[in-house]
């Protein structure tokens, strides 16, 4: 027995030595790269998240250079959420809906014949997220907005590649709007929503419902700081959020291309902007501009770029991400103009904000009615912690505006 508990604390110092380097490497990195404005919500909770998320890194490269298991899969792990179980004022469903597993979840209590219903993709930078770590909010929003929420479980890069989580997302849609009667929804009062890259799963459904004809088209679209395009990293959010946890400006175009399957070479002259042809700047540039940025919004600090070199061998390595299904605020005017009523929800302290901003003005300027909540203390995920350990209130303010906009529909 003594031996066996000698051999226990040799292990035990064993994994506690390396585990205490590694966090203590990632205070150092967030201290060392990370920017944190003042203005942001609880600025020494939120170093603590990157700290816990830049572990779960760490300890994923190391587990997958011993060949445990992979980085990604390791991240994916820690990410996943416990199971919160039944609801009572919830019935909730696991199902399929034509291949694509799905969460439906239903008010108990009918309060009208025929609810709303509210299509979700979760967030996650393509690679990451699921039904499971999106739990929490999606029961929150169905039980708060009294509706049917369907939160989707789109496919995964880098295993499924571009565009396959456009097509599930749609898939999964089209399916719902046609079903919508099973679950005691109306059909023409359905909302398709998302945050981050989910938010531009929802745009693109939208977008890509306009040219249906066999299904009725969805009431409305909810856009949680969405990323919307990849032709401008430097607009004014990119430029002074470029640092600030969770969502570094790095970090998007290094999902992005990994998403699309390339190269990460290319990332500094992505960043650049040497990836995009000067027939796409002057046809897209009217609606892809720091100028058509408010200027409240560049007080914090921006300077626009000199015009960058073309390479063509930097945009035949991405020109995918030029497409609409990838960037739909490149969508013409006529598809623009048939889109349903939209909230848009952006945070000031995210590199996204600037694409939520100028995809409301475009949705303004071709006539979409527009509902527009700004997060003034916000950061890039904040929604997904509106509870729990480490809970914002800018997160439940978000949470709760998106219940509010829902509620009026």
């Amino acid at each position: 027995m003594e031996t066996a508990y000698a051999l226990f604390v040799i292990i035990l110092h064993l994994l506690i030595a390396p585990f205490a380097l590694v966090f203590v490497w990632a205070i150092y990195y967030d201290l060392s790269t990370s920017e944190i404005p003042p203005g942001i919500d609880q600025p020494m909770k939120l170093r603590i998240l990157h700290w816990l998320l830049l572990v779960s890194a760490s300890l994923g490269k190391i587990l997958e250079n011993l060949c445990f298991c992979s980085q990604i899969n390791f991240i994916r792990y820690t990410q996943e959420g416990k199971n919160l179980g039944e609801d009572p004022k919830l019935l909730i469903k696991d199902l399929i809906f034509d291949d694509i597993p799905v969460r439906v979840y239903q008010p108990r209590e009918s309060k009208s014949e025929r609810k709303r219903g509210v299509v979700f993709f979760h967030g996650g930078g393509w690679m990451f997220g699921s039904i499971n770590s999106y739990d929490h909010v999606c029961r929150y929003i169905a039980r708060e907005s009294d509706s049917v929420l369907v939160s989707v479980g789109y496919q995964l890069a880098p295993e499924q590649k571009y565009p396959s989580q456009f097509k599930d997302c749609l898939s999964a849609t089209v399916h719902f709007l046609k079903k919508a009667e099973d679950y005691s929804v109306d059909p023409a009062r359905i909302i398709i929503s998302g945050d981050s890259v989910g938010g531009n799963f929802a745009a693109s459904v939208c977008q890509a419902l306009v040219s249906r004809s066999d299904v009725v088209k969805p009431l409305a679209q909810i856009l949680i700081y969405p990323g919307l395009q990849a032709i401008d990293f430097n607009l004014p959010s990119y430029q002074q959020n470029r640092a600030v946890p969770i969502l570094y400006r790095e970090h998007v175009i290094c999902s992005a291309l990994q998403y699309l399957n390339k190269d990460l070479s290319v990332l500094p002259s992505v960043m650049q902007g040497c990836h995009v042809p000067s027939d796409i700047k002057m046809k897209f540039g009217k609606w892809i501009n720091s100028e058509n940025i408010p200027e409240e919004f560049k007080a914090r600090g921006f300077k626009p770029l000199e015009a960058t070199a073309f390479l063509d061998e930097v945009y035949e390595v991405v020109k995918q991400a030029l497409e609409t299904t990838f960037s739909p605020l490149m969508a013409e005017d006529a598809v623009i103009a048939q889109l349903p009523k939209a909230c848009v929800v952006t945070c000031e302290y995210d590199v996204l904000r600037d694409d939520g901003i100028l995809y409301k003005k475009r949705l303004e300027d071709n006539g979409v009615p527009v509902t527009w909540y700004h997060i003034e203390d916000g950061f890039h995920g904040v929604i997904n912690l509106f509870s729990g350990f480490l809970s914002f209130p800018s997160g439940k303010k978000g949470v709760d505006s998106i219940v509010t906009f829902v509620r009026g529909l």
